[in-house]
């Protein structure tokens, strides 16, 4: 009897990277940054404030060994050993966890200065949306946060809600912002008061005959209107910038771009490691610190 497999539209791919030219060995300060986020987790490490390496996984059961999976995953094939680096600063939901951090700070202050290093000095305004909260940071020339908001109610304008999403309609969730602009005209927003009632609406749009590509766009649509609400209330600022996976969704960028008549800058390194490399940065203000550099 042949097993039927189903397919998890809503799994992200995992994956990490060592930039080839860098070598440890060189470096004076060697810091982390360990991102525990609800739905994923993070690792950035740096020589001397520069990114050497990095590890993008989804958070298992247990904190503690996300924390240890991740980073040594980012050290793969560098023979840079946990032990060997100065500091580790962990940040996210889950920071408390990260046995081997020396400090843990606010993935808020992190995800601010870590912008900074991703997008350049110019940011003033920070949307991270993580996997179940959404934040709207104002920061200052040196990426200081000077004020911010958060959405943690529901699901419904967050990563996971995405994810309960891409399940529903049957598109890799790496798709689907992209399949959500593939319709001539924008259709009403499904509820963005809950992830819940999203879905259940959802459903019924389809079975009244809505096409995937519509209700992915009432749905995108929904999480725009839900998120503007939020940067409304901060203040958009030139430059404005977003950080975290749902960066990479251009269904959502696009439609608050549109909405907020702001133009989102354009990173120079991955987005999703924004809190992480914040977090690696302050690793390195700690170490500079102890050295009495600083």
């Amino acid at each position: 009897m042949s097993q039927i497999t189903t397919q998890e539209y809503w799994r992200w791919p995992e994956y990490r990277y060592t930039v080839p030219e860098k070598d440890w060995h060189n470096a004076k300060i060697l810091t982390a940054g360990i991102d525990i986020g609800s739905v994923g987790s993070k690792a950035a490490v740096m020589l001397d404030g520069e990114l050497y390496a990095y590890a993008v996984i989804r958070t298992g059961g247990v904190s503690e060994e996300t924390a240890i999976k991740v980073t040594k995953w980012a050290l793969e094939g560098t023979d840079l050993e946990i032990e060997k680096i100065h500091q580790v600063v962990g940040t996210g939901y889950g920071r408390v966890n990260v046995p081997f951090a020396n400090r843990t700070i606010t993935e808020i202050a992190c995800h601010a200065r870590g912008a900074h290093y991703v997008y350049g000095p110019t940011v003033r305004t920070v949307l991270d949306i993580g996997g179940q909260d959404c934040k709207a940071i104002r920061c200052d020339e040196r990426g200081k946060v000077l004020s911010f908001l958060m959405n943690d109610k529901c699901a419904a304008g967050t990563g996971r809600g995405l994810e309960v999403f891409a399940d529903l309609v049957g598109i890799p969730i790496q798709d689907l912002g992209k399949v959500s602009l593939q319709v001539e005209k924008e259709p009403q927003p499904v509820s963005n008061t809950c992830v819940v009632f999203a879905k259940a609406e959802a459903l019924a749009l389809l079975r009244q005959g809505w096409s995937k590509e519509k209700v992915a766009a009432a749905y995108h649509a929904a999480m725009a209107d839900r998120i503007t609400d939020l940067l409304t209330r901060v203040g958009v600022s030139k430059d404005f910038v977003i950080t975290g996976g749902v960066s990479k969704n251009d269904g959502i960028v696009q439609r608050l771009s549109r909405l907020l008549n702001v133009k989102p800058l354009s990173p120079k390194i991955d987005p999703i490691l924004a809190g992480a490399i914040g977090a690696a940065l302050f690793a390195k203000a700690l170490q500079e610190k102890h050295l009495g550099l600083r």
